[in-house]
């Protein structure tokens, strides 16, 4: 993006210490944009047991990218610093053209593997709270500076492009809340001119999925022995990448109230991961489910965990009915 298209934008990444919120951050830095980067994570106070990262690396990252990073501490579940933030934008800058609310927290949060039954009410709402409370509070005082100017771009960072069960209640119901929420919020503001959509990014070589499988991004590839599926995966300026080629794009408007996903935007507009690499998550993954079903060996646990994952994302698709008959016959003989 050598000619810097957001050069004269700015931008405001909530939840931009690590993970896909930096990646974003970094990337509308590189497209030239004025660049907030937003969360609890400050030098000499982390918020996150465990963690380093902080927004004030972040802020660096974008400037060095190109553009001009600014790190504000801010506690999106408070409501009261978000109308201080917004009003600090609004002294700075006096507009605000993209918002991506990527704030998240809910991985220690979410218990995998318990049926909704049994599952903690007070971690789950805390999780509701920190994953889709904050983007609505967000988004209800950054949206007014868009509906002033008669333009802007909300983007709402979930996981998955389709309506499909997550394998967990809450962590389920905090993803399809956020692309619903930016369906609802596309609604509103059509007529203002203003778009707002959901966004997925594959899989995620985040700081702490690197440091899980103990790899950088430099040798990420000794991984995949571990895990075959890491193979398809891809660095958080992938979905960085996706983010800002929508703030570029004069028709993004078209696409408000929609999902997507960053390895379709990437044959869309055009973009490569940081590697040259153009990974294709859902064509993978489908991949790996034929597989799987052709295979004449006896599956794994992880092969009838993947293919009951396909079989959440086709039962609610009326276009997949076949292939969902297939997948429900195969886990029934073989469940």
């Amino acid at each position: 993006m050598a000619d810097r298209p957001l050069r004269d934008q700015v931008a405001l990444v909530a939840g931009a210490t690590r993970g896909a919120g930096r990646g974003v951050a970094r990337m509308l830095g590189a497209a030239g944009a004025t660049v907030y980067c937003t969360g609890r994570s400050v030098r000499g106070r982390p918020a996150t047991p465990g963690r380093t990262e902080t927004i004030e690396e972040t802020a660096e990252l974008a400037t060095a990218e190109g553009g001009r990073g600014i790190a504000v501490r801010v506690d999106h579940s408070v409501e009261e610093e978000v109308e201080a933030l917004f009003a600090r934008v609004r002294s700075d800058a006096g507009r605000l053209d993209v918002l991506v609310n990527d704030i998240w927290g809910g991985d220690p949060l979410t218990e995998w593997g318990t049926p909704f039954w049994e599952l903690s009410i007070s971690r789950g709402q805390t999780l509701l709270e920190r994953a889709v409370h904050t983007h609505i509070v967000t988004s209800r005082h950054g949206a007014p500076l868009m509906v002033e100017q008669g333009s802007g771009l909300i983007v709402e960072v979930t996981d998955g492009d389709t309506l499909g069960y997550r394998g967990n209640l809450f962590y389920d119901l905090a993803k399809n809340a956020v692309i619903r929420l930016a369906y609802a919020m596309a609604a509103d503001l059509r007529a203002q001119r203003v778009t707002a959509l959901a966004l997925t990014p594959g899989f995620l070589r985040s700081e702490a999925v690197l440091d899980h499988f103990g790899v950088t991004e430099e040798n990420w590839r000794d991984a995949i022995g571990k895990d075959p599926y890491f193979a398809e995966s891809e660095t958080p300026c992938f979905v960085g990448r996706a983010v800002a080629a929508l703030a570029a794009d004069p028709n993004v408007g078209e696409k408000s109230g929609g999902l997507f996903s960053s390895w379709d935007l990437a044959r869309e507009y055009g973009f490569t991961d940081l590697d040259g690499r153009q990974p294709h998550w859902g064509a993978f993954f489908r991949g790996r489910v034929s597989r799987i079903l052709e295979q004449e060996t006896p599956p794994g646990d992880m092969d009838r965990f993947v293919v009951q994952t396909r079989l959440w994302q086709t039962e609610r698709d009326p276009g997949a009915a076949e292939e969902t008959r297939r997948l429900r016959a195969w886990l029934e003989r073989r469940g």
